[in-house]
Formats: structure tokens, sequence, C-alpha cells
């Protein structure tokens, strides 16, 4: 009997897969409050997403193509150092890596709560080569040397370039403290240098973790502790990097070149908006790593596609520290503008030619998709 139901059974048509929308309904709709928040509150203090017309007086518009030229080299250095992560797997080509991180920037500007971390990883496994687990780790390992990195940077700039003194009470437009502001910076170093320190711990003495771990997490719950040690022990192993010389310095110079180019180009498109100090002195480079680490700051805050709201406010709540309010509001404005749409327009149109000219991108992508459900719910 069974062999005359089984082919029966068999042929019947597969359940349909939820759709995207259906299967992110509370992560979109989350998003979208949040979003609206944001905006709302920026709107109501006063702020602008749109420059008014005489906010542009001050702009040098030369310095946009220069601003351009800035940002195709933090997009260089930026992508292709995840080369010298990968290495201990594959020596994967650098023009591949180029293309596979600039559609999952894309991906995750795109998407909510940086659903689309995962299509990187995603579309750089490679069957006996690169593991999926390998590629998280590497990209985890990614992440936190940047957070660990910019928060430094970030810290430095706030114990040493100096502030208007006094300092203003709240954010200018927004309900926010600029105490507050200024702790999340810290706050933010602590964070990423206790990540570091675990993952560190993890890759070189990873016994030992294992067994302080179950220690510790397991008086409360030892499948908490077993859950815990086996996602530190895949992110450490793309710590694996830093056992190789050549591509621990490799990467680490390419990361400095890629954070110092960034700051240069907020430092030459602010100076070209006219962001100046109330002696009418031009806006310094220290201004410039504090304003940038302020905005890897606001976009930790999960929620908006395109980071609307967050990239506004982290760069607002920089400028507060070190800009009269006229300046803020005013040639201010067209600055947060100018670099708000001058990213978004770079990072979609460099993630949309590397699909168009690459179609195992837009496949791999495709198939990504299907798997962000699990791995953004694990």
């Amino acid at each position: 009997m069974n062999s005359l139901t089984n082919p029966v059974d068999s042929a019947l048509p597969a359940q349909p897969q939820p759709g995207f929308l259906r299967r992110h309904a509370a992560k979109l709709v989350a998003s979208a409050i949040i979003t609206v928040g944001i905006v709302y509150t920026i709107r109501k203090g006063g702020l602008k997403f749109v420059p008014d017309g005489g906010d542009w007086a001050s702009v040098r518009w030369w310095t946009l193509p220069l601003y351009v030229l800035t940002l195709i080299a933090v997009y260089y250095f930026r992508t292709g150092r995840w080369r010298f992560l990968l290495r201990g797997f594959a020596d994967v080509p650098k023009r591949r890596i180029i293309a596979v991180s600039c559609v999952g920037y894309a991906a995750i500007l795109m998407m909510p709560f940086r659903l689309g971390e995962i299509v990187r990883p995603y579309m750089i496994r490679e069957k006996g080569r690169i593991s999926m687990a390998a590629a998280t780790g590497s990209v985890v390992a990614e992440r936190v040397v940047d957070g660990l990195f910019l928060s430094v940077v970030l810290a430095v700039a706030l114990l040493t370039v100096p502030t208007l003194d006094p300092l203003p009470a709240t954010v200018v437009g927004l309900p926010i403290s600029v105490h507050s502001v200024r702790m999340s910076g810290f706050t933010m170093l602590a964070v990423f240098t206790v990540a570091f320190l675990v993952i560190a711990v993890f890759y070189v003495a990873r016994a030992w973790a294992h067994r302080a771990t179950f220690a510790v997490v397991g008086l409360v719950s030892r499948k908490l502790a077993e859950k815990l040690t086996q996602l530190f022990e895949k992110f450490a192993d793309g710590l694996q990097f830093l056992g190789r010389r050549r591509d621990a310095f490799g990467f680490l110079v390419e990361t400095s070149l890629y954070w110092t180019m960034n700051a240069l180009g907020i430092w030459l498109l602010a100076w070209g908006c006219g962001v100046v100090h109330a002696n009418g002195s031009g806006i310094t480079f220290g201004e410039a790593c504090a304003l940038m680490g302020m905005l890897g700051v606001t976009i930790l805050i999960p929620g908006p596609p395109g980071l609307l709201g967050v990239f506004q406010a982290g760069i607002y709540a920089g400028m507060t520290m070190y800009f009269p309010t006229r300046v803020v509001i005013g040639p201010g404005a067209a600055f947060v503008f100018l670099l708000y749409a001058v990213q978004v327009l770079w990072t979609l149109s460099a993630g949309g030619y590397f699909l168009v000219t690459d179609r195992r991108n837009l496949r791999a992508l495709e198939e990504a998709e299907g798997m962000i459900p699990a791995r953004a719910e694990a």
C-alpha cells in the first residue's frame, strides 16, 4: 500500500514560501514607526532634510566632485580589504571582493534593521572553499575592528578637540542633551572594546573561554551557554587573519586609509558648504573626525531603510558641539543634505552596477533573500 500512496504524497505541490513583505512585516512596521518618529522629531525641532534657498549661498560647488573622489577612495579601501580576512580560506580575486561588497552595502542600506548584512557572506561563500560560517565570521571581525577603530577616534576627538564654551544644553533642534551625546561616544568605545576582547579570548584561548562561559552563564542556562560559545567561536574564526602577519598588516593599513579618507571627505565637504565657527574660521580635521564618529554612533540604531533620520541626527549632533546654531541650521543643512544624498546615490549606483555587469551577483542576491529570515531570526 505504501508503494501506491507515496508517489501521490510526493506529487503534492510544495507549500509556497511567504513573500518578503509577509516574512518581515513586523520588522518593516517597526522600521516605519522608528523612521516616522525620527523624521517628526527633526522637523519639529526646526531642522531640515531639504535646505532652504539661502542655505546654499556659501556652497563652493567645485568641492562636490572632489568629495566624490574621496568617496571612491573610501569604497576602494573599504571593500577591497575584505580579501585579507578571507585569505585564510581562499584567495578571492579583488574585483570579486569589491563587487560583492558593493552589492552587500547597497542591500544593507535598502533593508530595515540591517537585514542586508547576510548578503555579503552569502554571496561570497563557495562550496569546498569558503563556508557560510567562515564568511560570516570574517564580516563580524571586520565590523568589530571598524567599531573599535572608529570609537577610539571619536573618544580622542571628544577629549582633545575644543568645543563651544559653554556647550549648548541640547542638540540643536532635538530633545537630546549634548552631555548624553558625548557619553554615547565613550559608551560605544566600551561596547566594542568588550566585544573585541571577548572574541579575541575565544581566538587565543578557546578552551579556557569555553569553560569560563559555562562556569558563568551555565549557572543560569546551560543551553544559553552552549549557544553563546558556538556563536563566539564562529566569530573568533574571523580573527584568523591576525595570525598571518602580512594579512593583518594589510588589513589594518587599508582600514586606516578607509577611515582617514572618510574623515578627509567630511572635512572637505563641510568646508565647501561654509560650515564655520563664530569667528569665521573653517572646520578642522579633528572636528570632522568627531562628526564621523557621531555618525557612527547614531547609525548603530536599528531601523530605517536608507538610514533616514538617524544619519541626519548624527551629523547635527556633532555640529552642535562645535558650531553656532545659525551655522548648523544654515550652511550645515546644505552640508548634511549633500553628504547624505551623495553617499546614498553612490552606494546604490555601485551596487546596481555590479548587479548589472555580473549576473552571478544577481542570482546570489536572489538566493540570499530567501536566507534572510532564518539567519536574521537566529
